[in-house]
């Protein structure tokens, strides 16, 4: 490893550059600001919602998509938008709104050796994880699945905007069998979640958000949100439960402070690993289709 760091040092990047690099991305534009905003408000009607996802040819066909995956248990095949909205649910019809938001406006990844499926397959997989935590937990569900969805929202970022710089930090992690976050700290000088913090920011993302994306690796400061806590948690299960398909990855230590905030029992986990396998197939179907 020190073979590496000494011939990285040269290649390290300020994060004065990145913040460069992320004043070039595109805000997110207001259409998509104003459906954000209309999911965060829990007065919505459903109708209103419903209009919304009809006006949106591509968002309208994943919804049926979903709608008919075989983890919902549709009696006949949905057709129409109220029908998948009646099966789907209110909640996980704004989820599937905040994915195709993110997935269509955020940056994408041109690296070789940087899997883009398999980044978006744990980031969905992190935040219904996630959600079904808060979701135990009796806590807000929307923080937490945006949170886990977002995360390492600062890997993109640095994928995109440093491709030949992120090439050398796949190849640091393998070469010395450590985690792409020590990997980019070595090589870049900066990690993702600095990253994503400054992105967050600049896109106007709630504190809980931020403090997700904060804390998704170290949540024992005990001023952050709890939602860091339930990240923190979901994106090790995650790793865990290799829903990635990947044959290199490792699993983040989870942290004792955040294992205690959630102070979940053994059952509950266990319905948490099975329900969080069989609705990341389904949402992988649908993504795929």
């Amino acid at each position: 490893m020190s073979q590496f760091i000494t011939d990285s040092e040269d290649h390290q990047i300020s994060l004065e550059e990145v913040i460069n690099k992320i004043n070039d991305l595109p805000m997110l534009p207001d259409v998509a600001k104003e459906m954000l905003n209309d999911l965060n408000n829990d007065d919505i009607s459903l109708d209103t919602i419903v209009e919304k996802v009809s006006l949106d040819q591509a968002l309208a066909a994943k919804v049926l998509r979903l709608a008919n995956a075989s983890i919902y248990g549709a009696n006949s095949k949905v057709v129409t938008i109220q029908q998948a909205v009646a099966l789907l649910g209110i909640k996980n019809l704004k989820n599937l709104i905040r994915l195709s938001i993110f997935t269509k406006h955020l940056p994408t990844a041109a690296c070789r050796g940087f899997d883009n499926q398999a980044y978006w397959r744990h980031n969905i997989a992190t935040a219904i994880c996630a959600e079904l935590i808060s979701r135990t937990l009796h806590m807000k569900h929307d923080f937490a699945f945006t949170a886990g969805l977002l995360h390492d929202i600062g890997r993109l970022v640095l994928v995109s905007r440093f491709p030949k710089k992120y090439e050398e930090v796949i190849a640091c992690a393998k070469k010395s069998d450590t985690t792409l976050l020590e990997a980019e700290r070595i090589v870049l000088g900066v990690d993702h979640v600095a990253v994503g913090l400054v992105l967050a920011l600049q896109w106007n993302f709630s504190d809980a958000i931020q403090d997700g994306i904060r804390g998704h690796h170290d949540p024992d400061d005990r001023e952050l949100n709890s939602v860091a806590s339930i990240v923190h948690v979901a994106n090790s299960i995650v790793h865990a439960l290799d829903l990635n398909d990947s044959d290199t990855e490792l699993v983040p230590p989870i942290s004792q402070h955040a294992w205690d905030v959630l102070s979940l029992s053994e059952e509950s986990y266990l319905a948490i690993f099975h329900e969080t396998e069989l609705r990341v197939e389904a949402m992988n179907q649908m993504l795929q289709n």
